[in-house]
């Protein structure tokens, strides 16, 4: 067995952790490789999981490695928390030895996750793919972001706000759930169109069919997000005249996520978003 060891940042504190995973992964006879800033790629060799530690913005990032030409070579993701929330994460770091001993025992299930997969002629990210989300937000000089939202080349309507959130049913629990969107099981086939800070409060989150194609055209200067790289791009529209186009699909084809044991989604929401902990006086 050979696994992929991801992060983006370790904390001092943290490296004896880190050293420790190592060493015992040796110990049991695994092979590891590195995968370290400014790592840009995840070719050879072949590795049979990609460990992501950090918290969940590391874990979105891993997406970057996702090969489009060769999706399947990407392997599944095991989430291990060194960072605070961690939602999508699977195991915190005081449970690394039970983890290593589920995982070698075959006691874990991997859920298929959805991409976003994002186009538009005036980005020279021309090709990205998200696992949480996609939004636009108005820039600091600006009052109102004004976003034409199409389905499939039907008008929906102009978002007028801060911005416009498309999620899938990942990012459900993230950004969109703190605008006031539903919250989606993974395995649900919607993508939900969220606004952020709506100036009208008729605008509501939507949901939406996967298979749909999503098309914001925006008059003004904006930024854009995509997950966690929080690299917000200013697109410039140049001309007024000329909207900016941004074109969103599902991507075809899926990432795999690892949950240990008897874990699942619920137990990750009842565990970190606190759903059905009594909160007494």
């Amino acid at each position: 067995m050979r696994i992929a060891l991801y992060y983006r940042h370790i904390d001092e504190a943290d490296r004896p952790c880190l050293n420790e995973l190592v060493g015992t992964l040796h110990a049991k006879g695994i092979e590891t490789c590195m995968l370290e800033p400014p790592t840009s790629d995840l070719r050879p060799p072949h590795c049979d999981f990609l460990f992501s530690i950090g918290g969940d913005g590391t874990l979105l990032s891993s997406v970057q490695f996702v090969r489009p030409d060769a999706p399947e070579a990407f392997p599944p993701v095991l989430g291990i928390n060194f960072g605070h929330l961690g939602f999508l994460t699977t195991v915190g770091r005081e449970n690394l030895h039970g983890m290593l001993d589920e995982l070698l025992e075959g006691k874990f299930t991997l859920e298929e996750r959805s991409l976003l997969q994002l186009s538009t002629a005036n980005c020279p990210l021309s090709t990205e793919f998200a696992l949480n989300e996609v939004f636009v937000h108005r820039t600091e000089e600006a009052s109102l972001l004004r976003t034409q939202v199409y389905v499939d080349d039907q008008y929906v309507a102009t978002y007028a706000g801060d911005g416009v959130i498309i999620a899938t049913p990942t990012g459900s629990t993230a950004y969109s759930l703190s605008c006031g969107g539903p919250i989606l099981t993974p395995d649900s086939r919607g993508l939900l169109i969220t606004p952020i800070s709506a100036h009208t409060l008729t605008l509501r989150p939507i949901i939406i069919p996967d298979t749909a194609k999503i098309r914001l055209l925006i008059d003004d200067d904006c930024f854009l997000g995509m997950d966690s790289r929080r690299t917000h791009l200013p697109l410039e529209a140049g001309n007024r005249s000329s909207a900016t186009q941004i074109t969103l699909t599902k991507a075809p084809f899926t990432i795999r996520l690892v949950r240990l044991g008897e874990q699942n989604f619920f137990t990750a929401i009842r565990e970190k978003l606190m759903w059905g902990t009594e909160v007494r006086n």
